[in-house]
Order: structure tokens, then C-alpha cells, then sequence
């Protein structure tokens, strides 16, 4: 067996530094708890999981599920602004159920907020939400063409 003497500076490696920026609305809740309500970085934007709370009351709203739904859609409409885009920017949304009986609903809801070619998207059964929710998404939202 050989032994080599490597130093640290050879096993360092070389990269760059990201710069990340954190979005904002007012028009959307605020974080309730150690997150931003996105991040932009280059030209993507990571918006965080939107339940459907009343930014005036941070409440969850009154209604149905599909009110609900929709809460949670104009939410991620206002962070979406925010950062200089829209919900057709949206390149990858993530939808989390309690209650998969609610797909139809979503998709309904879905082509109210959304034009053609809708985002990529993964619908996802989960036991639970914050504050007890039936439903949250978040996104990934391109700010250039040609992404």
C-alpha cells in the first residue's frame, strides 16, 4: 500500500455561489414558519406550499372544498406577482390532498386558474396538512422563455 499526502486545497472543490432572493406579497399568508413564501433563483421561482388561508385573517376559508381549492390557487397567484409572473409561468405544480376524492374538483378548478399547455403536475395523497387542511401546492414557476 501506498500512502499519498493529499492536502485539503487539492480536495476542495470549486464552485459557485448561488444567489437567491426571497419574494414576497402581502397578498398572500405570511410564512408561518421558518420559510419565504418563494424564492427566486436565476430565473426560477420555488414557491412554497399554499394552504388556503385568508392573507387578511390567516384563517382557512370559509366553503367548500372548492373554495378552498381556489384560496389556495389565488394565494399562489399573489406570490407568483410578486416575482414578476403569473400561474402560466408555472412549470411544475404539486398538489397535496387528504382526500384523492377530491381529484375531480382540482382538475375543475384547475382550468379556471390555468391556460394550455397546463404545468407539469403530480397530485398526492398525504394524511395530513398544516393546521388541518385538505389541501396545499406549491410550484416551480420559469420567469424566461426557453427555460
Amino acid at each position: 500500500m501506498i500512502a499519498r499526502n493529499v492536502s485539503n486545497q487539492n480536495l476542495r472543490s470549486t464552485h459557485t455561489t448561488m444567489s437567491k432572493e426571497a419574494i414576497h406579497s402581502d397578498n398572500a399568508p405570511a410564512a408561518i414558519g421558518t420559510y419565504s413564501q418563494a424564492i427566486r433563483a436565476g430565473d426560477l421561482v420555488f414557491l412554497s406550499g399554499q394552504i388556503p388561508l385568508d392573507p387578511a385573517t390567516m384563517e382557512i376559508v370559509d366553503g367548500d372544498f372548492e373554495a378552498r381549492a381556489r384560496r389556495v390557487f389565488d394565494n399562489l397567484r399573489a406570490v407568483a406577482e410578486a416575482a414578476g409572473g403569473d400561474l402560466n409561468r408555472i412549470v411544475k405544480l404539486t398538489i397535496f390532498l387528504t382526500d384523492l376524492g377530491n381529484f375531480a374538483t382540482i382538475n375543475s378548478v384547475m382550468e379556471d386558474y390555468f391556460e394550455q399547455p397546463y404545468p407539469a403536475r403530480a397530485a398526492v395523497g398525504v394524511a395530513s396538512l398544516p393546521k388541518g387542511v385538505d389541501v396545499e401546492a406549491d410550484a416551480i414557476l420559469a420567469l424566461k422563455e426557453g427555460l
